[in-house]
């Protein structure tokens, strides 16, 4: 699932200061407490100097000091040897009555020589930090400050990143708006961010590339479209000539009935073409209120004979008045195509039911064909099996309208065998 460009680098962030801290932590709190034991180390060894200086001095506190006491410090008898005054550090737990459990001492154990040359084990110990206790509240204040440094991200970044992102949505909401054939639908941006600034630039320049080649085509086609109809037009008519002069074999004039059946199939698809032509260089480009009630009375009266050709039985059901804006011509068009579509892609004596009302026009026939794909059904040239004949651009006029029109949608099912097609508003 896709998420905000916002919401995605704030995941990040928090992960990479997740770990960083985590990082910085385990540094920070292994260099405090060397820091620590560096500093009660310093501390022993000056009390180490202290004692033996005063043992020297005064060798009754040899034997006075066998065991800790209120000094912290005890001395005993011990073997002579070379590094006897060697320094050995260590952590032990030892009891401490005002807390009545064990707690963490630093131990100094060390040995000297006495006044009389004999060997002497010095042994000085101090309280020191409960590292557990200590990890604990870290990790406690890290945590507090992991929050509050991810909070304060999450805050600034949604007010600075909602503006500076702000001319980005608005680029992509013009692109959104923006209508192939329609260059000033695209209004760029002013943002003084330079990314968003070159991206207008590009967005602009590759429509204006793309809107030159619509019109290079649409003119195409157009001119194509007017100049082919000269020449079918003549070869219809010496065709006509040919069969009226009724002298030909019959093979010949077979062939001759096919090839002027293919040329009015060429001029259908160039009426067509030409068509879609103008519908996309807005050539109908007026719109009145139509009643298509009335519409649809006219156009079944005009395809009565094509109607009675198949002896289908049509169903004209009113409900209410389906009233719209749209350019006329265009609504003829629309009308005649899928009344066309209608009767075309049934079987003979089979029914047509148009029902109206306020919202909604519903075009239903009988169908032996089945369920057709509506992902291609008004796609240009597409046509199914049920006509080879056909050069699949009605419903593609009929939605190529349709995209003039937003107030209006078409929609396609199927069901009981019947095929739908459903105008709505």
């Amino acid at each position: 699932m896709s998420v905000s460009i916002k919401y995605y680098t704030n995941k990040f962030l928090a992960i990479a200061i997740l770990i960083i801290m985590a990082v910085w932590a385990l540094l920070f709190y292994a260099f405090l407490m060397d820091e620590v034991y560096d500093n009660i180390d310093d501390g022993l060894k000056n009390q180490k100097l202290e004692i033996i200086r005063e043992a020297y001095n005064n060798p009754d506190i040899i034997n006075n000091n066998k065991e800790y006491g209120i000094n912290q410090f005890k001395i005993y008898p011990t073997e002579a040897k070379e590094d006897i005054d060697k320094n050995h550090f260590s952590r032990e737990f030892m009891y401490m009555p005002y807390d009545d459990e064990d707690e963490p001492y630093r131990i100094l154990k060390t040995g000297f020589y006495s006044k009389d040359r004999k060997a002497y084990g010095l042994d000085i110990r101090t309280s020191t930090v409960e590292e557990d206790d200590y990890l604990i509240n870290l990790a406690i204040a890290l945590a507090v400050l992991y929050l509050v440094i991810v909070l304060s991200i999450l805050i600034i970044n949604y007010f600075v990143m909602s503006k500076g992102w702000k001319p980005f949505q608005n680029i992509l909401k013009n692109l959104s708006n923006y209508r192939f054939g329609h260059s000033k639908t695209f209004e760029p941006t002013i943002t003084k961010v330079k990314e968003f600034e070159e991206l207008n630039t590009q967005i602009k320049q590759m429509i204006d590339r793309n809107e030159g080649l619509f019109e290079e085509q649409k003119l195409f086609l157009e001119n194509a479209s007017h100049e082919l109809q000269t020449p079918l037009a003549i070869t219809i008519g010496k065709l006509d000539l040919l069969l009226q002069e009724g002298d030909l074999p019959e093979e010949k004039t077979i062939k001759i009935a096919e090839a002027k059946q293919a040329l009015h199939r060429m001029v259908a698809l160039n009426k067509s073409l030409l068509m879609l032509s103008r519908i996309e260089n807005n050539q109908y480009s007026s719109s009145t209120e139509v009643n298509f009630n009335e519409l649809i009375k006219r156009k079944l009266e005009e395809l009565e004979d094509y109607i009675q050709f198949k002896e289908l039985k049509v169903d004209f059901i009113q409900h209410d008045q389906f009233v719209t804006n749209i350019n006329f011509d265009l609504a003829h068009i629309l009308i005649s195509n899928l009344l066309r579509n209608a009767i075309k892609y049934n079987y003979k004596a089979g029914y047509i039911r148009i029902t109206v009302n306020q919202k909604d026009i519903d075009f239903a026939n009988s169908s032996e064909s089945g369920a057709l794909n509506p992902q291609y059904i008004f796609k240009r040239f597409h046509k199914g099996n049920q006509d080879s004949q056909s050069n699949g651009l009605g419903l593609s006029i009929v939605q190529t309208i349709l995209d003039k029109y937003p107030n209006i949608q078409i929609e396609y099912r199927y069901a009981q065998a019947e095929q739908h097609f459903k105008l709505k508003t």
